[in-house]
């Protein structure tokens, strides 16, 4: 009887933390999916901002170091996966983005591709003073990750652009959309949350699972990141810089990696060959049966590349 009751008391107390803070659960699977990588928590002030990161020191002490930037609404968890697909094998460096995620956000900043790219620069001088790295960059990531690698050869040796914003792809519904002035991403029901998830992803195994409350939480967060998205998508989608990354990226003369999805509903595969011209040394890597979200879909094939292009 008293163990029962234990349980039930137990039970309360979970409901009211999770009524009181539903949001809990999925930082909860976040920190799951951390610590399954093998990865540890860090912050650090830089370029202004105090900046959350995931890391994971190398087996080896002489190895390279890898960065990785999330895309647009994302955060640091979308690279887990990866993470866990890539080992011990580099030491690893996975922020979220000034303004996203669990890093500071700041009244009236601007979180374009040249500011971010500039912030990712000063975090790389921070955290591998001295050693260049290697930047991979996921979406509005790779954007960054491109206007980086040209702007500033010194601090990043290797880039790998997947997915990656920043060029005139072939018109789809996302683009266009963009284009319009709606933000396709932007959810704010529980139809919209499910839209959003299908369009990033095309592999259904691939999917999260987001059970009541934590649906419940994240469309809440999403709400009340509505206007911030708007601003940023205004930025990368369709101010006049939108096209930046595409053209500093004839700059960039280190080896790269270019990886797509031909399923990709978001930056259409298109993308590939157009970054491909302007970096002819760039290793292409098409994969099939995935969308946007090919370091969640595909996570063991895109490591393969990663690998292909650090260690070659």
């Amino acid at each position: 009887m008293i163990a029962v009751l234990c349980v039930a008391a137990l039970f309360a107390i979970a409901a009211i933390v999770l009524w009181r803070d539903p949001f809990l659960l999925v930082r909860g699977e976040f920190a799951r999916q951390r610590v399954a990588a093998g990865l540890s928590r860090g912050t650090v002030e830089v370029a202004g901002h105090r900046w959350s990161y995931a890391y994971r020191d190398a087996d080896a002490p002489d190895a390279p170091t890898v960065v990785m930037l999330h895309g647009f609404t994302g955060s640091k968890e979308n690279w887990y996966p990866l993470a866990a697909a890539l080992g011990g094998r580099y030491r690893v460096l996975i922020p979220d983005l000034p303004g996203w995620g669990e890093s500071e956000r700041k009244p009236g900043a601007v979180y374009g591709f040249t500011e971010q790219a500039a912030n990712v620069e000063a975090f790389i001088r921070a955290l591998s003073p001295g050693k260049p790295v290697v930047l991979l960059g996921h979406s509005m990531g790779g954007g960054i990750a491109a206007v980086a690698a040209a702007r500033y050869p010194r601090e990043i040796a290797k880039v790998g652009l997947l997915d990656a914003a920043g060029v005139r792809f072939k018109d789809n519904a996302f683009g266009l959309d963009v284009l319009a002035g709606r933000n396709p991403f932007a959810v704010e029901d529980e139809a919209s949350l499910k839209r959003y998830i299908d369009i990033v992803f095309h592999d259904a195994r691939a999917k999260p699972w987001l059970p009541w409350p934590a649906s419940t939480a994240l469309i809440r967060k999403r709400r009340a990141d509505a206007g911030f998205e708007q601003d940023v998508l205004a930025r990368i989608g369709r101010s006049e810089d939108s096209l930046l990354p595409g053209q500093e990226a004839a700059s960039i003369r280190q080896p790269t990696l270019l990886l797509w999805c031909r399923q990709d509903a978001v930056i259409d595969a298109s993308a590939l060959e157009l970054y491909a011209q302007r970096i002819p040394q760039a290793r292409k890597v098409l994969l099939d049966g995935c969308g946007h979200m090919s370091l969640m879909e595909r996570p063991a094939e895109v490591a393969g590349a990663v690998v292909a292009l650090v260690d070659r």
